[in-house]
């Protein structure tokens, strides 16, 4: 049988166990989950007034009902991890949150099942600062993400891109402590927030057509990144690799950017990146054996990639993960 709580009761319990802290500081609290629940932790950061980090990773021991009241819904983004989460080639879902209010609701989640997300509250008055005007007002296009504080909230459900993926990984990996680790994390919260807000007006301007997709046609285009993925050292043209999956050239290009929010090409090129900067990682390679290994042909290619995307060198990044052991 489910347990059931109210979501006031919920938060008390994590409260309630202050001796169970497993670090903390005014800015960076990091709290074990009650072991009456199950087993876990949740961490909030404080990166500025009315912009909060907050990553967390738990399981239940028993099934679980949260009831929520109506409440005041601050502007949101939240990153569902996959539990065996390893390369750019995971789904990783992700809603887009507006402010106004949450009406009450319930919350189910289940036992034995490892929950890992990602989240970030932005205060609308900290999200309109970002418009540089007197006024604060932001773009046409984002301007339903700041609701009617009267009004039931937006929310709009999503699949990382892989620039995304990058910044998730940086944000869970984060090398650093301290002052240089909040400037980091707010930095990585930022560029995240900038990504789905391009996304987002891209959109609501009609940039991106979301006209749906066939079941079939979806499972096409997955096909088609496997094979990009499968063949990094000699991908298929995409002529050819509408071919193989069986779609027209329009509806691939269509259904790549939909499913994966960008390009084939793009997506391979930063898969590429990523594998090299896990490999780099490994030490197990140099860095023209990397290069050959992802598909850039020469170790110069590369290296002018490498240090485009990461400001850094992949010698220099080799060299500076193994002496701060990311």
């Amino acid at each position: 049988m489910a347990i059931a709580l109210s979501y006031a009761d919920y938060c008390a319990l994590l409260q309630e166990n202050a001796d169970s802290k497993i670090a903390s500081h005014q800015t960076d609290i990091t709290l074990k989950y009650p072991s009456q629940l199950g087993h876990g932790f949740m961490r909030e950061v404080r990166l500025r007034e009315g912009l909060a980090l907050a990553i967390a990773d738990y399981q239940y021991h028993d099934d679980i009902i949260i009831y929520t009241p109506d409440r005041e819904h601050l502007l949101e983004y939240t990153f569902n991890i996959p539990d065996d989460y390893s390369s750019l080639a995971d789904a990783i879902p992700y809603h887009l949150f507006g402010s106004g209010i949450a009406l009450r609701e319930s919350c189910q989640e289940y036992a034995n099942q490892r929950i890992i997300w990602v989240s970030v509250h932005i205060n609308p008055d900290v999200f309109r600062a970002f418009a540089g005007t007197p006024d604060g007002e932001v773009p046409n296009a984002l301007q339903h993400l700041i609701g009617d504080p009267n009004q039931e909230y937006y929310v709009r459900p999503g699949q990382a891109t892989p620039a995304m993926h990058i910044a998730l990984r940086q944000i869970l990996h984060c090398p650093y402590q301290g002052f240089t680790q909040r400037m980091f994390l707010e930095g990585k919260v930022l560029e995240l927030m900038s990504l789905l807000l391009e996304q987002e007006a891209e959109i609501h301007l009609g940039k991106q057509a979301f006209a749906a997709l066939k079941p079939d046609d979806v499972d096409r285009v997955y096909y088609a990144k496997d094979i990009l993925l499968q063949q990094l050292n000699n991908p298929p043209s995409l002529t050819q690799l509408a071919r193989q999956v069986g779609l027209n050239e329009c509806t691939l290009k269509r259904g790549f950017r939909q499913v994966f929010g960008t390009t084939a090409f793009s997506y391979l090129y930063e898969y590429r990146l990523e594998q090299a900067r896990q490999l780099l990682q490994e030490r197990r390679l140099n860095v023209s054996e990397v290069a050959h290994s992802v598909g850039f042909g020469s170790c110069s290619h590369l290296s002018k990639a490498f240090r485009h995307k990461y400001g850094i060198s992949p010698k220099q990044y080799q060299t500076q993960y193994h002496t701060s052991d990311f």
